[in-house]
């Protein structure tokens, strides 16, 4: 009889530790669940007021002025101690443009938009510039609105691809690439066309 009530006991405190353990597990994933809740959590895209996601196509050229009158691109960083190159461009330079795009090939033709960032020489053996720029287009539907670029340019290639890695406003969660072309290019300035192809959901 003694055992019998001995063994009920030992097997009646059992479930309690066995309870307490489960809930102190539960209560410990229900704190990290919160924590993590606050810093990140799923939501749903409509949420934000995407809807079905598009493609764009924009076209216009770019003009990095480089020297003489209404300079676009300055150099902030200079490669030369680091190489015996006589070239203009030289591994390690680091360039700031502000440059303007515009409808045609004319630098005259109408604005629309800029060009703003950053380009560095970024090989040793070939003119290949790492691209870190915004577009900051001023005209139409896209007025008040950028894509972001940030890729790999190798100038004197006849068609090159960077891609895009985001944007503003209706660009928001953008992705894609630009198709860049040299229209002309000197010591002075060159002249790129670029063909931009877009998602985006606005």
């Amino acid at each position: 009889m003694v055992a019998s009530v001995l063994k009920t006991q030992s097997f009646i405190i059992f479930l309690i530790l066995f309870f307490i353990t489960i809930i102190s597990s539960f209560s410990r994933l229900t704190i990290a669940y919160g924590y993590s809740k606050l810093f990140g959590k799923y939501i749903s895209p409509s949420s934000l007021g995407l809807k079905r996601e598009k493609l764009s196509h924009l076209h216009f050229y770019l003009h990095d002025v480089l020297s003489g009158k209404n300079v676009t691109a300055i150099r902030v960083v200079d490669g030369k101690p680091s190489t015996t190159s006589s070239s203009q461009f030289i591994f390690g330079d680091v360039y700031v443009i502000d440059d303007p795009l515009t409808i045609e090939p004319d630098i005259n033709s109408k604005t629309v938009g800029k060009a703003q960032g950053t380009y560095t020489v970024a090989s040793q053996g070939e003119l290949s510039l790492l691209m870190v720029t915004n577009f900051a287009f001023t005209e139409g539907k896209y007025n008040g609105n950028t894509l972001s670029v940030l890729g790999r340019n190798e100038v004197l290639s006849a068609v090159r691809e960077i891609p895009i890695v985001g944007g503003s406003g209706v660009f928001r969660f953008a992705r894609g690439y630009a198709q860049v072309r040299t229209q002309s290019i000197n010591q002075a300035r060159a002249i790129v066309e670029y063909n931009v192809f877009v998602f985006h959901y606005r």
